[in-house]
């Protein structure tokens, strides 16, 4: 669900943190080589956030925040700020053109492009982070 955090709501502070857990600690951030991806540009997104970023000329960007338990993906329209928490169960990504990454929740998607190493790295990170977090079983023992 999209979250308007352009004010501080200690209401939807809790809402995000009880779905994605809360900001990683400095060691764990050094541990991971930073938890926030360089500046990514749009290049599609379902219809709820296109609504949103159509309503300003300005530049389609966001930015992808790790946490404990999953992501937030923000961006701006207008002078407002967004955020989408996205657990890590829930979290699909996808690889479409050799400059494109896709990420998923629910009915909810966002297109970036790629065009530099550092990007690639951060994927390859998330995707690393993701498969630590899946369920252990039993024969895997």
């Amino acid at each position: 669900m999209l979250h308007n955090v352009s004010y501080n709501n200690p209401k939807i502070e809790r809402a995000i943190s009880n779905e994605v857990g809360t900001i990683l600690t400095l060691k764990e951030r050094w541990k991971l080589k930073g938890s926030g991806s360089p500046k990514l540009f749009i290049t599609a997104c379902s219809i709820q956030i296109h609504n949103l970023l159509v309503l300003d000329n300005n530049i389609n960007s966001c930015n992808v925040e790790l946490r404990k338990n999953g992501v937030i993906v923000r961006f701006r329209s207008l002078l407002e700020t967004y955020a989408l928490p996205i657990p890590y169960y829930k979290l699909v990504i996808y690889k479409g053109k050799a400059q494109e990454y896709s990420i998923h929740r629910d009915n909810y998607f966002i297109k970036v492009k790629a065009d530099h190493k550092k990007i690639h790295k951060f994927f390859e990170k998330l995707a690393q982070l993701k498969s630590d977090q899946g369920f252990e079983y039993i024969d895997d023992l």
